[in-house]
């Protein structure tokens, strides 16, 4: 969750970070009562949702999620390396439609995902797509992103939330009421963390902090014991964060 721009798929939030500790890297399981956030597994994409045209001549690019990034070849029979930007590995070891975007294009174009599995002590998967048999064709392809549409955004059960859902969500302390910000980011650790930008009318000690030295940003876990209380319909996360942590710059 997050650490990406707003069109990258990233789910949930705090605990089980990566695939090497026992499980996908969404960050989605309780673990300790300090998580809102539990597993969820990605459907296979659906070859009859509704998808964008590939071939529009102004395609809109919010209409797509971007799952990876190629990286570089692997091997000398045209596999690839990518770099995930999603939290649902059946994105890279399902076969089916993908969509690859060339760098500097546009149009994203639809791509066949033969076959995919997980490095976890690289935290890479290693792709085979349809027409892609040489080192060269491979890395050719270095830096493309892979894509699919947003229709394909997996549906959350309660307590489980996309990073899409938590940008722009103001942040309230749960005691006071006061207006802390608003999040702006996601950003992946041991727990999901969320980038709060400051409210210009919110310091934590205002008696002793200056104009120069207000903080702009501020990083917030992403747990239930910080975080009890989101609320999407009222465009709202409210926070209970122990002594000195809104104090800590960014």
């Amino acid at each position: 969750m997050k650490h990406e721009e707003a069109n990258k798929e990233i789910g949930g939030r705090g605990a089980e970070g990566q695939r090497d500790r026992g499980a996908e890297r969404q960050r989605g399981k309780r673990v300790g009562g300090n998580s809102k956030i539990k597993n969820v597994q990605s459907p296979v994409p659906n070859p009859q949702s509704p998808i964008p045209n590939p071939q529009s001549p102004v395609p809109n690019l919010d209409n797509w999620l971007e799952i990876g990034k190629i990286v570089s070849p692997q091997g000398l029979s045209g596999e690839l390396k990518v770099y995930p930007v999603s939290d649902f590995p059946e994105r890279f070891e399902v076969p089916g439609k993908r969509w690859l975007l060339r760098s500097g294009d546009t149009e994203p174009q639809p791509i066949e995902l033969l076959t995919g599995r997980y490095i976890s002590n690289k935290n890479l998967y290693v792709i085979k797509l349809a027409g892609v048999e040489t080192c060269d064709q491979a890395e050719a392809l270095r830096g493309c992103k892979l894509i699919v549409p947003v229709s394909d955004r997996p549906q959350l059960s309660e307590d489980e939330y996309h990073v899409l859902d938590l940008i722009g969500l103001e942040v309230f302390m749960q005691v006071s009421g006061e207006l802390v910000g608003t999040v702006v980011d996601i950003i992946p650790a041991g727990n999901d963390l969320l980038e709060v930008k400051l409210h210009p009318s919110f310091t934590t000690d205002k008696e002793q902090m200056t104009n120069d030295k207000k903080q702009k940003t501020v990083l917030i876990p992403f747990v239930e014991a910080i975080a009890p209380v989101i609320d999407l319909k009222s465009n709202r996360i409210e926070i209970t964060p122990p002594p000195g942590l809104l104090e800590i710059n960014n």
